[in-house]
Formats: structure tokens, C-alpha cells, sequence
């Protein structure tokens, strides 16, 4: 199930998106209480941006705008809106977006040619592992995408490993949704039970919230350890509420296949401009086909690559590598410019750490000072120096580690009303 855009020509994807951008400029400019003023103030006329090339000319949305104007992108009546959602809050407060029918119905088909990209059929079962309530989009699109590709799903919800087992030995779906690290959770549960993973009839693993590849798409330390005890595929995704769409690995796993029907992409410096091929820089969307809040290039504060070359799988889209990291989550330690990602890493090979939690926070210079609790059954001096040795020979530098008790990492890492874990606290905002 490749929609045929998707293997157009490079030539043929960029004109298809030329022609739904004029449209999405025309709909902004005559339902967007926020993109109204915000094409008058710059000055604007959108009759003026014809090409992909003409995008710098407008000036970017960032995320400011929509927590300080979060009602202003709404472009519909009230009494056209079916569903309301909130972004996680990951970076700073949450926002509320609106969804009406046909943006459901948008929704549903982007999680179902993602699905089909990491090769879901209607002959397959998906266990859905995350929440649908709390306002969750994620959870809601995979629910409307299996419906949709006519696949079955289980709506167990997270957490609870017994409950998950029970599911999956009872209804033996094929595929299971879910965020990456708590599959370990669930070996340990299958072990402790005597449960035989190579006959519980799971093909493979749709992973969320979490990286499992490191930047040259090799399989992450969290991966391995998973394909180590339980050898299913394990596939990469990358979404968000604000995209309203997502980068899903397909089989050849070099990458999330952009799907050009539904965003345009673009790859900005620091200047707002397009980075050389093959740089990182942060990724700019602008939504094609949504109804209530469409975004024009909106910054959505994730430092990504982008690869060009047609894939192996048949199509020709642009993909995403694993996200380096969040812009503002860049930290300068020590001279050294660090992304979480990379402390997850080297946090992650260590077996002897059962669960931590990394703080930033300004140290009275002013400058960048990370502290990381973790909690382990091996309270040592040896553990600390030899997790630290790891952060130096890859990272250059060396943060400050201390033990802590694994009820105070999980109170920080699940703090009321999350709906994701939390791996990282930015004390510096």
C-alpha cells in the first residue's frame, strides 16, 4: 500500500506540493484568524509564493506563537470540531489543538500508509501499549489507522506487563505499539513466567517516544538488548501532535518515509534558511490537508538529517534519520555541545542501571551543569567511575552521577498527569 505520489518523480512530488500549498495559503488567508494578521504584519501576498523555494519569503511559526495565540489558528466554527488534543508539554506548555471530522479522517490515513510502511496488513493484530483518554493524539491515530487499513487492534493501554501478556498469549497479535524500553519490562515479566518468546506469534515492534537507532541506523544499545532475548523487527517512528503526521521506518530501515501528500519538510540553520545537503538542522513543517489548525512553517525544535536518494522499498520520498536531539535541549557542558540522546546511549549499556532521570540546570556562572540519579542494586564507587570513563571516551566529557532510590527516579520520571515517561528535566527554563 504505497500511494502512488510516493513513487513520483522528485520533479512530480515537488509540483504536487507546490499546487497544495497555494491552496493551503488561500485557505490560511481566508480562515486563519492568526495567519491573517500574521501575513499582514510581514507584509505578504500569497499570491506571490508559487514554488517550495518561495517559502523563506514568510517567516516562520514557532511554538511561542501557539501557546501565546493558541486559539487565533483555529479556523473552523466550534460546531465543526469532533476531537480536541494537547501536545505533551515536552517544551514548555501544552497546547490544544482541534480536529474535525475530516482531519480524523486525514489522521486515519496518515497512521495507515504508516503502518503499511513498516509493513502492517489487514491479515495482522496490533496491541496498542499507550493511552487513547488524556487528550493523547498518538493513541487515538493508531487506533483510527488500523481501522482504516482493516488491521485489528487491542486496545490494552500502558503499562501493566501481566495484562499485556495475558493479551498477547490470548488474542496473539502480530505487531505490538509501544515505547521501546518497556518491552525490557516485559522479557523480564515473560521470563520471571516461564513465558517462551520465540512461540508467542509477535513479528515485530512499532517503537515509540523513544530512539532505538543511532545516526548511521545501526540498532541502538536499548535495541540490542531488546533483540537479544526477543528477536522480533523493530521499527523507528517519529510524529508529533503539531504535524498531525508521521515518519515511519519501512523494511530497508534507513530512515522515516516523509509522506508529501500530507507535510512539506523543510530542514532550516539557524538563519531560517535550508541547510546544505546532508546537514542537520531543525525541521519545519508545513501541514497540507488539515482543516481546523493547519501550520505554515512551524519550527518544531527537533534537530533531524534529511536523506534524499530514492529507497530500496520503492519509494521515492524524502526520510528522516533519528532525531539528534531537541534544539533547546542542547546542552554546552564543558565546551562540549551534548543532546540527551546521547546520554540515554551510554546510560543504557549499563545493565546495572535499572532506571535514571537527567537533570540540567544553571550553576551559578550561569553555564550548563548536568547532574544524572540513577538508581541500581550495585551502589558502588566502581559503577560510577566506569559509567563516567564511558561518558568520556564518547562524549569527551563527564557529567556529575549519584545514586538515588528507585521510588524518587520514578516519581520524577512520571510526574502527575504525564502521559510519557520522563528521562530529562530542564531546570534551565
Amino acid at each position: 500500500m504505497i500511494p502512488e505520489i510516493e513513487k513520483a518523480s522528485k520533479q512530480e512530488i515537488k509540483a504536487f506540493q507546490e499546487e497544495k500549498l497555494k491552496e493551503t495559503l488561500q485557505y490560511l488567508s481566508e480562515h486563519s484568524p492568526f495567519y491573517k494578521r500574521f501575513f499582514k504584519e510581514y507584509k505578504i501576498q500569497v499570491s506571490e509564493i508559487k514554488t517550495l523555494e518561495d517559502l523563506h519569503k514568510i517567516p516562520v511559526t514557532t511554538k511561542d506563537h501557539l501557546q501565546r495565540f493558541n486559539d487565533d489558528f483555529c479556523c473552523v466554527p466550534k460546531a465543526e470540531i469532533i476531537d480536541y488534543v494537547t501536545t505533551s508539554g515536552t517544551l514548555g506548555d501544552p497546547v490544544t489543538f482541534a480536529l474535525t471530522d475530516k482531519d480524523l479522517e486525514r489522521l486515519a490515513y496518515n497512521e495507515a500508509i504508516s503502518f503499511a510502511c513498516c509493513g502492517v496488513g489487514k491479515e495482522d493484530t496490533l496491541q496498542l501499549m499507550t493511552t487513547m483518554d488524556r487528550r493523547f493524539m498518538a493513541g487515538l491515530a493508531y487506533f483510527l489507522g488500523a481501522r482504516k487499513l482493516g488491521s485489528g487492534i487491542i486496545r490494552v493501554g500502558s503499562g501493566i506487563p501481566e495484562l499485556q501478556w495475558d493479551s498477547i498469549l490470548k488474542f496473539k497479535p502480530t505487531y505490538l505499539i509501544t515505547v521501546p524500553s518497556f518491552l525490557l519490562k516485559l522479557i523480564e515479566h515473560a521470563k520471571q513466567q516461564n513465558i517462551d518468546l520465540k512461540n508467542t506469534g509477535v513479528k515485530a515492534a512499532i517503537c515509540i517516544g523513544e530512539p532505538i537507532r543511532s545516526q548511521d541506523f545501526e540498532l541502538n544499545i536499548l535495541a540490542k538488548k531488546i533483540k537479544k532475548d526477543w528477536d522480533i523487527e523493530l521499527f523507528s517512528t517519529y510524529a508529533s501532535t503539531e504535524m498531525s503526521t508521521a515518519f515511519n521506518e519501512c523494511e530497508i530501515h534507513n530512515g522515516g518515509h516523509h509522506h508529501p501528500e500530507l507535510i512539506i519538510a523543510e530542514i532550516l540553520d539557524e538563519e531560517n534558511m535550508a541547510v546544505a545537503e546532508g546537514e542537520v538542522g531543525e525541521l519545519t513543517i508545513t501541514t497540507l490537508g488539515v482543516e481546523a489548525m493547519p501550520l505554515l512553517r512551524f519550527k518544531t525544535g527537533d534537530m533531524v538529517q534529511a536523506y534524499n536518494e530514492p529507497c530500496n522499498c520503492g519509494r521515492n520520498t524524502m526520510r528522516l534519520g533519528p532525531v539528534v536531539g531537541r534544539k533547546k535541549q542542547m546542552i554546552k557542558y564543558k565546551g562540549t555541545t551534548l543532546y540527551p540522546p546521547a546520554m540515554h546511549n551510554i546510560l543504557n549499556d549499563f545493565s546495572e542501571v535499572e532506571s535514571y532521570v537527567i537533570e540540567i540546570f544553571h550553576n551559578e556562572l550561569g553555564t550548563d551543569e548536568i547532574l544524572i540519579k540513577i538508581a541500581s542494586e550495585n551502589i558502588s564507587e566502581e559503577l560510577l567511575l566506569e559509567i563516567k570513563d564511558h561518558f568520556r571516551a564518547k562524549l569527551r566529557v563527564a557529567p556529575k552521577i549519584e545514586f538515588a532510590i528507585s521510588e524518587e527516579i520514578q516519581a520524577l520520571r512520571f510526574p502527575a498527569m504525564s502521559r510519557k515517561p520522563v528521562d530529562l528535566i530542564d531546570r534551565r527554563i
